[in-house]
């Protein structure tokens, strides 16, 4: 018998906005909210991939709009927000995804690479999670779940500015969810262990057997993650089955944080 309980996880009359969803994990989250009912905007810099996205979404039932945008400036952040509410009338669930990481020695990080990564990694979901939660204030009710990452938690070499806008991330999480307890606005985070996609194919991680074997050892379900295994997760969150849920740091990874 499939009973009230399954209906607490139905998103059929929420607006989602993903941001980095063209590829990777940001991709199979916006898929798996539009299964679950969402109508979701799917955004990220190449307004390829999104289109693509959106389309497959499209094509199987769901709702999806794609849009260009650069969380990295504070201007596209707010256009869309705007172009949202505009096309879908309001903003229910913002998923803050959108990401990047430099591996490298923290003697040798530049200037540019700091800002670029502490950027995009936190001061564009600041700004995203600014500009929607207005949107939510006025509407009463609202979910913001920010992408942020074991790196948050434990010290991981050659992340040193990755780990510190993710450490970031998390604090900003707590604060957001403390300050908007009482209007209606949940906020919280997940943070992902190793998991198999597009970012991470790029770094030396995957490159190299020994680090490969390392993740391996140190994850006690013995696998890197699925891209797929973050839907429930970001389902839950943005869904009335975690209504008294705030200020929470979800860690998926398969174990690592409790070694």
């Amino acid at each position: 018998m499939v009973g009230r309980t399954v209906g607490l996880f139905d998103l059929s009359d929420r607006v989602a906005i993903v941001t980095g969803s063209g590829r990777g994990l940001g991709k199979a989250m916006a898929i798996g909210l539009a299964d679950a009912g969402a109508s979701v905007v799917v955004c990220a810099r190449h307004i390829d991939e999104v289109e693509g996205v959106a389309a497959a979404i499209s094509a199987s039932g769901g709702t999806a709009l794609p849009v260009h945008a650069d969380t990295s400036d504070r201007d596209s952040c707010r256009r869309l927000v705007e172009e949202t509410v505009k096309a879908l009338g309001r903003v229910d669930v913002l998923v803050n995804n959108a990401g990047i990481d430099i591996i490298e020695p923290a003697e040798d990080v530049s200037e540019d690479d700091w800002e670029k990564i502490i950027g995009i990694n936190l001061s564009g979901y600041f700004h995203c999670s600014q500009f929607a939660g207005q949107e939510m204030l006025k509407q009463g009710r609202g979910s913001i779940i920010n992408n942020s990452s074991i790196a948050s938690a434990v010290g991981i070499r050659g992340l040193t500015a990755y780990s510190a806008a993710k450490g970031g991330v998390n604090q900003l999480t707590r604060v957001m969810a403390v300050e908007w307890a009482t209007r209606g606005i949940r906020v919280n985070a997940i943070a992902p262990g190793y998991f198999d996609n597009v970012m991470r194919d790029a770094t030396a991680t995957h490159a190299d057997p020994e680090k490969q074997r390392q993740v391996i050892e140190f994850t006690p379900m013995a696998r890197r993650g699925r891209a797929e295994e973050l839907v429930g997760p970001v389902v839950f969150l943005a869904s009335d089955a975690s209504s008294y849920v705030t200020g929470c740091i979800l860690f998926v990874d398969g174990g690592y944080s409790a070694m």
